[in-house]
């Protein structure tokens, strides 16, 4: 309590006097109308590691570059403050020890009853932690904007709420086709397929990086030609201090070669799996052809054992006749399964195509039945050809 009497006895000068005094984050002191310090306090000497006795009575332009001294900047903020009423700025000052140190600076002119000037009052702030972090940002967004101009294959960029594109870099240049003139302020539907715009794809891949968190999709794109190609897309929202979304960040690269060759390699997949399958046939084709083919030249060696001791009734030679053919054309065709299955090489030779297909059509009316009627017609003047004449045949039946 006596110490808020004392406090309240002191006169407003000595109040103020003592609130200045307190201050040490700010350099607050006077100087009078020549620029001479004329009072000093615990902030300033922090600051810029004058004693009141050292300062007083020297001019203010002792803490500025010599680079600013010849400009005559402290003069200048002088004469500022005493025709515009104040003089604000940051920049670098001077210390006792010769080290500098970013200020932001507010000298005020004091004015008597009369309003002239009688000094000024002069507030310096070191912010040289906050000037460091400031240059340490942009430094490193001028590297990472520079991080992104130099990469070619993707395309980096931002979009707005709105989806319109609102800055465009050297790899969005190459992989779209659009100069940073000719696409910034568009909407980013642009390179959308028509048919994904009629679905609405752009606002929903929007409303997914919102709802989720990211948006992440592979599918066709346009460039500004028109063509199209396949691309890897990435979109993730941007927030501000408080959280709130105010952008979107988006990558694209293009990956058509990698999906030409997914889909080459696939092709080649498919094809290794169906020769393999064609192997395993041939395998089994090979076993029971020539598992086949012995029992008809068995059956074949006694039909004709038999045709030789049977009676003259024509009926009767006739039908075995008729089984001996069937059974030299049963080991005619395993023959050709045994070649197709062992990938015997073509023997090529001149074949009436009419010919070889009549000479088949007994053997297949017997495989289909007499419920089918089969019916071959051939040009008059039906050139021979050149082919294995085993193959063909083998094809023939197959193919009816």
């Amino acid at each position: 309590m006596a110490g808020l009497r004392w406090l309240s006895d002191l006169s407003d000068d000595a109040r103020y006097r003592l609130l200045v005094e307190a201050v040490t984050d700010y350099g607050i002191y006077m100087l009078d109308p020549e620029g001479i310090v004329s009072s000093w306090n615990a902030g300033a000497q922090r600051c810029k590691g004058y004693e009141a006795s050292e300062i007083i009575g020297q001019h203010f332009s002792r803490f500025y570059t010599d680079a600013d001294q010849k400009i005559g900047l402290p003069q200048l903020a002088l004469t500022t403050a005493a025709q515009a009423g104040k003089f604000e700025s940051e920049g670098w000052r001077v210390r006792k020890d010769g080290t500098h140190f970013w200020a932001h600076v507010v000298i005020d002119p004091i004015r008597d009853r009369d309003g002239s000037i009688v000094g000024y009052s002069k507030i310096t702030r070191d912010l040289t932690e906050r000037k460091k972090t400031e240059n340490a940002l942009q430094k490193s967004e001028q590297q990472f904007r520079l991080l992104v101009q130099g990469v070619s294959d993707y395309a980096i960029y931002m979009i707005d709420m709105k989806g319109r594109v609102t800055n465009w870099d050297l790899g969005a240049e190459r992989i779209k086709g659009y100069l940073s003139h000719e696409i910034i302020g568009h909407h980013f539907s642009k390179f959308y397929t028509e048919e994904d715009r009629a679905k609405e794809e752009p606002q929903k891949a929007l409303d997914t990086a919102i709802r989720e968190g990211r948006f992440e999709k592979e599918g066709w794109r346009v460039r500004k030609d028109g063509t199209r190609f396949w691309a890897s897309v990435v979109i993730d929202p941007i927030r501000d201090d408080k959280g709130e979304i105010f952008g979107f960040a988006k990558i694209t690269r293009d990956i058509s070669e990698r999906r030409q060759m997914q889909e080459d390699l696939d092709k080649a997949r498919e094809t290794l799996l169906q020769s393999q399958k064609m192997d395993a046939i041939g395998q089994l084709t090979g076993g029971i052809a020539h598992d086949f083919n012995n029992l008809l030249m068995a059956i074949l060696g006694s039909l004709k054992l038999v045709r030789t001791r049977i009676s003259d009734d024509p009926k009767t030679i006739a039908l075995f006749d008729n089984a001996i053919n069937g059974a030299e054309r049963g080991i005619t065709l395993t023959q050709r399964l045994l070649a197709f299955a062992r990938r015997q090489d073509l023997k090529t030779e001149t074949v009436d195509i009419a010919v070889l297909v009549h000479g088949m059509t007994d053997l297949v009316q017997r495989s289909l039945g007499p419920s089918v009627a089969i019916e071959s017609h051939f040009p008059f003047n039906l050139s021979s050809v050149k082919v294995d004449a085993n193959q063909l045949a083998f094809q023939h039946p197959a193919t009816v």
